[in-house]
């Protein structure tokens, strides 16, 4: 019998990147499909701890095992931002567009681009948490190339790669994504139960 797992986030592109990795394995729940119309406030200034809110807000709901996950883009020339900040860089609107906008006017002049993506995974397993962590080192482009994937795609290039998160397809992205490693660490958890 798959294990089923609620997935604590409103983000369409989340759900099918971890649906693309865990689907055959496990049920994901999305909250809409779990009937949860909540916006879940991410007000820590951790990765970590916004992850734990999430599941954790979702946990206390439904009593069910469930999971999320907080993404931050790291940039060392900027002194790691925007990072937890990274949805709302450019304001509350989650804009990407005015988001990356803001990243490349801030890197103007930087020789230093090297940025990483890095998620965090809490999991909610038997009312016990657990956390996973992914790292996707790169660098940040001048202009944007691109049009798939979201969120700062467009212009962040992983290591040993010529080509932008937005110029792959999901499963060449799957091959260096954050989101990806921190999933692997989870499904190698779960598997191993």
């Amino acid at each position: 019998m798959k294990t089923t797992l609620i997935f604590a986030t409103n983000n369409q592109n989340k759900v099918e990147e971890i649906r693309a990795v865990m689907g055959a394995l496990f049920e994901i729940i999305t909250l809409k499909e779990a009937g949860i119309d909540i916006d879940i406030p991410e007000p820590h200034d951790t990765l970590e701890a916004n992850a734990s809110e999430k599941s954790q807000t979702i946990h206390n709901l439904t009593g069910q095992n469930c999971f999320s996950e907080d993404t931050g883009l790291e940039i060392d020339a900027l002194n790691g931002e925007p990072g937890v900040k990274s949805a709302r860089y450019a304001g509350d609107g989650r804009d990407f567009q005015k988001n990356i906008d803001k990243v490349l006017e801030k890197l103007q002049g930087k020789t230093n681009r090297a940025a990483r993506f890095r998620t965090v995974i809490s999991l909610i397993l038997d009312n016990k948490e657990y956390l996973f962590e992914g790292v996707c080192e790169g660098h940040i482009l001048e202009d944007q190339r691109g049009s798939h994937g979201f969120g700062y795609d467009p212009v962040f290039v992983p290591t040993g790669s010529a080509a932008s998160f937005a110029e792959m397809t999901m499963a060449e992205k799957n091959k260096y994504s954050h989101r990806k490693k921190a999933v692997a660490k989870l499904i190698g958890f779960l598997n191993a139960r």
